[in-house]
């Protein structure tokens, strides 16, 4: 099986650049030589109050943090220093920590970077939860609309990003994981040009969304727009061995579309939840003009081809130009 090939590089050239300083009047966090030298305290130096944008840049490092961003009455604006703003691929700075579910007492808790601020954008920064396989284990838990991620990696292995509530969206992003790795119950998500990786489960199958759309009338919605999904760069993993998703409720609804897909992708597509709670009754698994040997084969039953693609307004609403930075849309 190949490596996962970074074909974010290639993204528009107009896009491209570097973000080496600090944009006038932000907060600078550094491992030495800036205000804060920890992320979180960054953060508790913020106004809860105020309605102006705030912006904290991150300076080149590893910082090894569980981060909380509470609610805030203005934007946030959060900046990794990058060589190459346009992708994932020359990102600078990590967040890192290695907590589970059973550990912090829910999936919530155990998020490496935990955000709640409604109307934030967070450039260019690799979020990881170290913990492992055995246990829920976030990266990301993002509980509020409005969030923009651009240029950044969320690495795990179960539960790697929780997409619950609001618009969301997440462009020219990594994301990596074994088990459910991108899920939720009330998200309307819209995943644009990102890298899915996947890895090795020792002959076990793995799933990427486990989408929980609690009921017809909840608005919960993922759609993957031109992305790609292959094995995690070294890792060697079985072809048919992953599916698109499962359905965590019997309303989930996700869509892939205009996304290549290697030989990990099982030729049924998609899965029940489980022998015992299959929860396909009112499922929507569609897909689109995908491409590549993993969109290839009889797709499972429940499973739906569209005769036309999702738009990012029905998702987001019409006016998501007005939190979206839509260069980096693909």
């Amino acid at each position: 099986m190949k490596t996962f090939i970074l074909t974010l590089a290639l993204a528009v050239s107009a896009l491209a650049g570097s973000r080496m300083t600090p944009p006038a009047g932000s907060i600078v966090v550094a491992k030495s030589g800036g205000k804060y030298s920890t992320i979180s305290a960054a953060i508790a130096a913020l106004s809860t109050t105020s309605t102006s944008t705030q912006t904290i840049f991150i300076e080149q490092g590893t910082y090894n943090e569980q981060v909380y961003i509470p609610s805030l009455k203005g934007e946030l604006v959060i900046y990794g220093q990058t060589e190459d703003t346009s992708s994932y691929s020359s990102n600078l700075v990590t967040i890192t920590h290695g907590l589970s579910a059973s550990q912090a007492g829910s999936d919530d808790l155990s998020a490496t970077l935990r955000n709640y601020a409604a109307k934030s954008r967070i450039y260019n920064i690799n979020v990881k939860n170290t913990y492992g396989s055995g246990a829920q284990a976030l990266a990301l838990s993002a509980y509020a609309t409005d969030q923009g991620y651009y240029g950044c990696q969320f690495i795990g292995y179960q539960d790697t990003v929780l997409a619950e509530t609001g618009n969301q969206l997440y462009a020219k992003c990594y994301i990596e994981g074994a088990i459910d790795f991108i899920f939720g119950q009330h998200a309307t998500a819209w995943f644009d040009g990102c890298d899915i990786g996947v890895v090795a489960r020792n002959g076990n199958v793995g799933t990427i969304t486990a989408n929980g759309r609690s009921s017809s009338s909840d608005p919960s919605y993922y759609v993957i727009n031109k992305s790609n999904i292959a094995a995690a760069s070294g890792q060697s993993v079985s072809a048919g061995s992953y599916y698109l998703g499962r359905p965590w409720s019997q309303y989930a609804r996700v869509v892939f579309q205009y996304t290549s897909m290697s030989n990990v992708i099982n030729s049924a597509g998609w899965e029940v939840w489980s022998s015992s709670q299959p929860n396909t009754q009112d499922v929507l698994f569609g897909e689109y003009d995908n491409s590549g040997a993993g969109s290839q084969g009889t797709r499972a039953s429940f499973a739906k081809k569209l005769s036309s693609p999702i738009g990012i307004s029905s998702i987001l609403g019409a006016d998501y130009t007005s939190w979206v930075d839509t260069s980096y849309l693909s």
